[in-house]
């Protein structure tokens, strides 16, 4: 079993580490009383299996178990526990900066205690923590993607090296925008099956719609620009840590044109490599 101590800086990023680990698989408990670790891990222990990766965050708000902690991690170590530690850090004038721009109190911020002698005061009562932690994350000059960048490179198994999920979505305009989109294009610019008779009843998935949609030279122009445009976007997207990704194509009514080109930009994500699903919000209204 393995046992991650997120600690460090108040306001360094600890919150935000353990909501990265929870998107790998750690199951994430935030102010866990150090007291409580060995007994939470030999629960953890006593499901078989079911808690493998546990990130436990621990900091100054536990300010009578805290001198605890070293020796809870050896504590740790005598039980069959891979414990390590990750320490979250950042510069002086960034955390002044950040609690400034959250107007929440330093947790040892007291009456006559200025919030930068505070932060001075936590160093050092982590120092011995700091000199025993396995990883240390400097968050001074990161963005969240940076961060999540960072965290996965330390903590993803290869199974679970970064990728952007895409959902590539068709609607109709008609039933409204879709709320769950980033990107949203408009295909009520080509001609629209929906006129034909004998094409009216089928969809978008169907050979004919699609013969009939892409017949026409600005369906194929169009596709092959948005294929261009989305292969410079989502590495972007990735660097900036976002993990999934929703691109919208819709028509009037959603269930042809939109649904074709949909279909198509789907099967070149996937013969590409890209982890993408097909969804078509509005084919059977």
């Amino acid at each position: 079993m393995e046992f991650l101590i997120i600690t460090g800086l108040s306001g360094a990023g600890k919150s935000r580490a353990a909501d990265v680990l929870e998107d790998l698989d750690y199951y994430c408990v935030d102010n866990m009383p150090v007291a409580l670790m060995p007994r939470f891990a030999e629960l953890c222990m006593a499901t078989r299996g079911r808690y493998e990766r546990v990130a436990l965050v621990t900091d100054v708000r536990e300010k009578d178990g805290f001198n605890e902690l070293l020796s809870t991690i050896d504590e740790l170590g005598t039980m069959d526990c891979q414990c390590r530690i990750l320490y979250m850090d950042a510069d002086l004038k960034t955390l002044i900066r950040r609690y400034k721009e959250s107007r929440r109190p330093h947790p040892l911020a007291a009456k006559g205690v200025s919030v930068e002698n505070a932060v001075k005061r936590e160093a050092e009562l982590l120092a011995p923590v700091r000199a025993r932690a396995d990883y240390i994350v400097d968050t001074s000059n990161l963005t969240l993607g940076m961060l999540q960048n960072r965290l996965f490179a330390l903590f993803a198994g290869e199974e679970q090296r970064r990728g952007l999920a895409v959902t590539v979505m068709s609607f109709g305009y008609k039933h409204g925008l879709p709320m769950e989109a980033d990107l949203v294009f408009d295909a009520r610019f080509l001609p629209n099956p929906f006129y034909v008779d004998e094409l009216r009843a089928l969809s978008g998935l169907d050979l004919p719609v699609k013969e009939f949609v892409f017949r026409y030279p600005q369906t194929r122009v169009f596709l092959n620009k948005l294929v261009e445009l989305l292969d410079f976007l989502l590495p972007l997207y990735m660097e900036e840590g976002k993990l999934t990704l929703t691109v919208a194509i819709g028509c009037t009514g959603g269930r042809h044109r939109s649904v074709a080109l949909a279909s198509a930009l789907n099967d070149y994500f996937v013969a590409h490599g890209v982890n993408s699903v097909n969804l078509n919000r509005d084919i059977d209204k």
